[in-house]
């Protein structure tokens, strides 16, 4: 049965469904396409038969690993549903397409362990406030009373949860509720819509209480609601819808709806309410502060397709898109759309406009980026949102088997970090290493998936080397002198050099104290040269740091001197000379910040230490109930695999961030080790 119309909003809607891993956010949207008949079957996860998770690297590993789309009517309402990833791998795609969405509906399990994840999605909604509704899915499986599920999941939220529901039961099983806006009783008809029963005698009380204990947390915000309680008198039922509706869009409360996805069951009744009471377009653009001037359009996703090149999915946040409009982006770069699509999953249907409030992929905006800002009004388009990728936290050294396929590896990782920029790609100069970054082994996995089945490269992963460098701990004076002759003009340079240590980050300095001319001025810069082309590679085979050079003598030849024979000089000096300065590996060491849940945290010191870290002290994580932050300095060979355990060690929710602190003297057995693998790569 209809609602009253408390406050319906116009416009197509865009709704964000988020969620722990393993909530079940690709069934409900399947239950939905299904409810709504966009799709005439429900697929299932398992049977690899949804319309989310098309990608092949979803089908092959049963996760998202993407966002999808979906667009569907109901009631003669559009509504575009964003399936976002649930694993924290993956998290980027959701973070971009929030901000263009109305409200998030929070698929979550009646599972206490579940709430730090819980506590992660909810923070992301409060940062860009975003409105939400919680559905508790899974409920056939569950033995929890809803109060008790809102007593486990409200210190993960910073709005009060508003129970809109209670369960009808039949010994241990939901068979329907009762909704406590309209104080009517459903049972459950799967797969269909629920079928109005009376209110069945037995919870006819506790309907009274909790719809009470509902009103209160309305009248908060509403000093008429607070009067009419006091007064004992009931309030008009089309006053409660209204104040659901506003306080929902204020974000001053979260509502809480529960069912069955894999069922169907509940899902008319989050329709019905995301229909009545979910903002719509024109409070979106207000939240991100939209000036209204021509039609402007934000940017939530990027894919590049086998075929129909780049698609942008984007959410029109005013006026009106048809084929070949001329976009102008936040560097004042022009872009003509090329096709206008609805998304059904991966599959794109055409159509020849649309309008606020409308979700669709834009064609062929090549010069455009996730999460820009697009506008057809020519100049500096004013940007809505500010996107700061993840830092990367697991990184594999990557190549090609054939040097000629270099270029066509970096052409596609370029698209790989447009579609998700979470990835990254580093050249790493120490240690000459093509280094990808992300945010776990799973994510790299999916990108080099992605890398060979959409963009047939094949890359070569292996573990990353770690730029160790050395130095020395004494100092010496050696001769480094070269002469041949071969006929005609020979080849003559002799140098005497001091090779000195330096403070650590000192670096290198080259000097001379040259009197007399012993060594020609012109001839000085080659020493120098030979010194920083030597120093590349030093006794221990790696990049010698903190030291001086002082060229303090030599002698010359009026014929056979010159500036390559000096070089060489300059070499030998230095090969000769460094063995006998006591060189030492230095390795670097990395500033780490970990995030944790409080309970995670002995845990997680004790994976810091196990790796060599020093801890430096965790207190609470500033804004962050119940999580701490955990300081530590690591060697940044320890860290390549702290994240796995990390998230072993928090339920999946752990995070870190580094970045390098100093170099440190490693010694001992761990320097062997370093030495012989590089002397073995060398090889």
């Amino acid at each position: 049965m209809e609602q009253p119309n408390g406050r319906r909003a116009a416009g197509a809607r865009c709704i964000a469904l988020v969620g722990p891993y393993l909530s079940g956010k690709t069934t409900l949207l399947e239950a939905i396409l299904f409810q709504t008949g966009a799709i005439q079957r429900q697929g299932k996860v398992s049977d690899k038969s949804t319309v989310g998770d098309a990608a092949p690297e979803a089908r092959a590993h049963g996760m998202s690993v993407e966002l999808n789309a979906a667009t569907t009517t109901y009631l003669g309402d559009s509504y575009t549903f964003l399936d976002c990833p649930g694993s924290i791998e993956f998290a980027q795609d959701q973070r971009a397409a929030l901000h263009g969405c109305d409200l998030a509906v929070v698929v979550c399990e009646a599972d206490d362990k579940k709430a730090p994840a819980l506590q992660l999605i909810l923070k992301q909604l409060d940062e860009i406030g975003l409105p939400r509704l919680l559905f508790i899915n899974k409920v056939d499986k569950s033995d929890s009373s809803p109060r008790d599920v809102l007593d486990w999941l409200q210190p993960a939220s910073s709005t009060p949860l508003i129970l809109r529901q209670l369960p009808i039961m039949k010994g241990s099983i939901v068979t329907g509720f009762v909704d406590l806006a309209l104080e009517r009783a459903f049972i459950y008809q799967e797969h269909l819509e629920s079928k109005f029963i009376d209110m069945p005698a037995d919870i006819a009380a506790l309907e009274k209480s909790e719809r009470f204990a509902m009103l209160e947390k309305l009248a908060d915000h509403d000093d008429e609601l607070m009067e009419q309680l006091l007064s004992d008198m009931e309030p008009p039922r089309d006053r409660v819808f209204t104040d659901l509706a506003r306080e929902l869009a204020e974000g001053l409360i979260t509502p809480v709806l529960f069912g069955s996805a894999e069922h169907g069951t509940g899902i008319e009744r989050l329709l019905k309410a995301l229909r009545h009471e979910a903002p719509g377009i024109a409070d979106t653009a207000k939240r991100l502060g939209l000036k209204p001037n021509g039609t402007s359009a934000l940017v939530l996703k990027t894919f590049h397709t086998a075929h129909g090149g780049k698609l942008s999915v984007s959410r029109i946040l005013s006026g009106e898109v048809v084929d070949g409009t001329v976009f102008y982006g936040g560097k004042g770069q022009d872009a003509r759309t090329a096709g206008i699509f609805t998304l059904m999953g991966s599959t794109p249907n055409k159509v020849a406009k649309a309008q606020s409030g409308d979700t669709v992929a834009l064609g062929r905006l090549d010069t455009v980026a996730t999460g820009e800002t697009l506008s057809t009004v020519k100049g500096n388009t004013a940007q809505l949102v500010k996107l700061s990728p993840t830092p990367g936290v697991y990184g594999l050294a990557i190549a090609v088997s054939d040097r000629k396929d270099e270029v066509k590896l970096t052409s596609a990782i370029a698209k790989l970090v447009e579609e998700d920029p979470s990835l990254s790609l580093e050249h790493n100069t120490d240690t000459h290493e093509m280094v990808l970054w992300g945010q776990g082994e799973m994510h790299l996995r999916v990108a080099l998936e992605k890398l060979e089945g959409k963009f047939g490269v094949h890359a070569q992963a292996k573990p990353r080397r770690i730029a160790y460098k050395e130095t020395i701990r004494k100092a010496t004076q050696v001769r480094g002198r070269h002469k041949k002759q071969s006929g005609g003009h020979g080849q003559f340079g002799d140098v005497v050099v001091e090779i000195s240590p330096l403070p650590r980050g000192s670096g290198f300095v080259f000097s001379d104290t040259i009197t007399g001319g012993v060594v020609p001025k012109q001839y000085i810069p080659a020493v120098e040269q030979g010194v920083r082309e030597w120093m590349g590679h030093g006794p221990l085979g790696f990049t010698v740091v903190d030291f001086s050079v002082n060229l303090s003598d030599g002698s010359y030849h009026d014929v056979d001197s010159s500036e390559m024979a000096f070089k060489t000089a300059a070499r030998i000096a230095m090969t000769e000379g460094m063995p006998n300065c006591s060189p030492v590996l230095l390795e670097p060491i990395a500033g780490v910040e970990i995030h944790v849940p409080s309970e995670a945290t002995s845990r997680v010191n004790q994976i810091v230490t196990g790796h060599r870290g020093q801890l430096l002290g965790f207190d609470g994580r500033d804004g962050w109930p119940g999580w701490d932050t955990v300081k530590a300095h690591m060697p940044e060979s320890e860290i390549s695999s702290l994240i796995i355990e990390l998230r072993s060690a928090t339920a999946g929710v752990g995070t870190f961030t580094f970045e390098l602190d100093h170099m440190a003297e490693l010694s001992g057995r761990a320097a062997d080790l370093v030495v012989q693998s590089r002397k073995a790569e060398a090889a």
